[in-house]
């Protein structure tokens, strides 16, 4: 693993000393990893969305759509 140094205000500084204490991380850096991975996991979903939006295969999206993705969901637990 590489290091990083970041500069931070006071204000984000304790922000992010917050949601270590509050929210279960062990560092900042565990928390600034997680939101790394948040923001990385957020782009591969919008560029699914585009990619998605630019096909010219579709279905309706109804309630027996839900309904196979719901399943979908269940088996992959």
């Amino acid at each position: 693993m590489t290091t990083m140094n970041i500069s931070l205000p006071q204000t984000l500084k304790q922000f992010v000393d917050e949601q270590v204490s509050g929210r279960g991380y062990g560092t900042g850096s565990e928390y600034i990893r997680d939101l790394i991975r948040r923001d990385q996991d957020r782009q591969k979903l919008r560029a699914l969305v585009f990619e998605g939006a630019e096909s010219k295969e579709w279905e309706p999206v109804d309630d027996a759509f839900f309904a196979r993705l719901h399943e979908l969901a269940l088996k992959s637990e």
